[in-house]
């Protein structure tokens, strides 16, 4: 038996049923390729798809609080934002080479997030004489490490040490550097994204030449855009160059940027920015800047070094699609028993790094049919097949009940893989529970004995109460018994499906079902069509 370890978690379920709700929209933001529900107070509604303009949220209190705790978020004038550097750099004790780094990085994970480098790889970086110039230089060494083709339009450098050992860095990575002269007159043909750090919010003024020149470039793609023409996406370092950095576009340049990567807080300009993806980047102002400006900003999340703000684009369901690449998976090279199959594939997932690579998709099924499905932790794996644990009064288990067959499903998206197993179930002893039961977190087996799972209960209060009294009960740290209603269950696999992604939706699909060899039992492989 091969154990795994599962965090503890107190995760709240909520179930919608069929009601009538009012009408209104909260538009659901697309974040890389999953959707991401704002962290706003969001009251009763229901999802509905909407086929021109894909996923909202209706109520329409909804999007009036939403908006409302858009505008919450604080904007800087130009004066506040000079100010903020200048203690970061003054009292605070950051220095400018750690500024520069952490926003160039900010700048690629915000490009990244969005555009993949399977189909945006050919970066254009255009930078000014400095900071921001800089902030592009690292956001280009960063975005060349993660996969994408950056070029590096340069052209006013400056001799100080810091941006010379910026050039140096990325030429050592054979980073191309292009003269004004060499940038072909359509920047459209020749690049999938094009990075605007020429000024930043110290600017003021009319851009000068060579940089007049660029910024109308930059601005006459928008003529690709009006025409539903595939153009170079345009990402601007803190603001758009050659905006106010307080008023905006006062000079009508018709600049307008795809993408707006705001450092430390938005400045006021950006509350003018209407293109579909605003996001909030350099993770570094403590809370003493926080309280001194009374900044309102919105958390990271995990180790991210960019969130997203701002109103989220619209997303065309229909248009989401991703061209999986992947190595061949053929016949020949495949395992003969799918158990070892899988488990090369598991560990694959393990090394890889990926988020909990032993969720599963559980499906069953009632006695008439009805299926419903649910992601569950794998426990266990062996010759004898796939244990996972639950409360044996939940709905999975008063399905298995009825119809004592499953089928699981397991999708690893970093590697482009899926492993669909079927077949029939059964308890594990009580004896295996209750062994795994003792082997969890304390926290855990308290949560098991708490909920009583799937069924209705008053509200999360009820749940952390009931946690709370047994958490004092057992605080002296002795055995917490095992429920009756817990443990363990097992699938026998009859039928395994190895899925691979590959380009133009040709998938590798290799399943193995049971045979007789000679008398003996065997595994059959047979290709299905994608």
């Amino acid at each position: 038996m091969r154990p795994f370890l599962r965090k503890t978690h107190l995760m709240t379920r909520l179930f919608f049923t069929h009601h009538s709700f009012s009408n209104s929209t909260l538009i659901i933001p697309q974040a890389s390729r999953s959707f991401q529900i704002p962290l706003f107070n969001i009251p009763h509604g229901v999802f509905r798809p909407n086929p021109s303009s894909g996923i909202r949220w209706f109520s329409s209190k909804s999007r009036v609080e939403a908006m409302q705790n858009l505008e919450a978020i604080s904007y800087l004038s130009q004066r506040e934002a000079a100010e903020v550097d200048e203690i970061l750099m003054g009292s605070l004790g950051f220095s400018i080479d750690q500024l520069m780094e952490l926003a160039g990085l900010s700048v690629a994970t915000s490009v990244a997030e969005v555009f993949k480098a399977s189909e945006y790889k050919r970066v254009l970086v255009i930078c000014g004489p400095g900071n921001n110039g800089g902030d592009g230089l690292v956001a280009a060494r960063h975005l060349f490490h993660f996969g994408y083709k950056p070029s590096i339009c340069y052209p006013k450098k400056t001799a100080k040490p810091l941006y010379a050992g910026l050039v140096t860095q990325l030429e050592s990575l054979a980073v191309p550097f292009l003269t004004v002269e060499d940038l072909p007159l359509d920047l459209s043909k020749d690049f999938d994204i094009i990075i605007d750090a020429i000024f930043g919010f110290s600017f003021h003024g009319a851009p000068r030449p060579p940089f007049d020149d660029l910024i109308q470039r930059l601005s006459s793609l928008n003529v690709y855009k009006e025409a539903d023409q595939r153009s170079p996406a345009i990402v601007s370092v803190d603001i758009p160059s050659g905006w106010h950095v307080e008023e905006g576009d006062i000079s009508d340049s018709s600049f307008k940027p795809d993408m707006l990567v705001s450092l430390t807080a938005p400045k006021l300009c950006a509350k003018k920015f209407n293109g579909p993806h605003h996001f909030l980047g350099g993770r570094f102002v403590p809370p003493s800047i926080v309280n001194k400006y009374n900044l309102h900003l919105p958390p990271y999340p995990g180790t991210a070094m960019c969130v997203r703000i701002g109103k989220p684009p619209q997303v065309d369901i229909a248009a989401l699609r991703e061209n999986y690449i992947s190595p061949e998976f053929l016949e020949e090279t495949v395992d003969a028993d799918p158990m070892r199959q899988f488990l090369k594939w598991f560990d694959d997932a393990v090394a890889a790094n990926l988020r909990e690579p032993n969720a599963m998709s559980l499906s069953t099924a009632t006695s008439d049919g009805k299926p419903s499905s649910r992601m569950v932790l794998l426990k266990g794996v062996d010759e004898d097949g796939f244990v996972w644990y639950t409360n044996y009064e939940s709905q999975k288990a008063h399905n298995l009940a009825e119809n004592p067959r499953a089928s699981l499903l397991f999708f690893w998206e970093g590697l482009n893989r899926q492993v669909r197993v079927e077949g029939p179930v059964q308890k594990v002893s009580e004896e295996e529970s209750e062994q795994y039961f003792h082997s969890r977190p304390r926290g855990s087996q308290l949560g098991a004995i708490v909920s009583p799972q799937s069924s209705v209960v008053p509200g999360r209060h009820f749940l952390i109460d009931k946690y709370k009294e047994l958490e004092d009960r057992f605080s002296n740290g002795s055995l917490i018994p095992k429920p009756k209603h817990w443990g363990g269950y097992r699938l026998k696999p009859e039928l395994f499906e190895f899925w691979q992604g590959q380009p133009s939706r040709l998938h590798d699909r290799l399943q193995y079902s049971p045979c007789d060899i000679d008398g003996k039992k065997a595994w059959k492989v047979e290709r299905l069509a994608p």
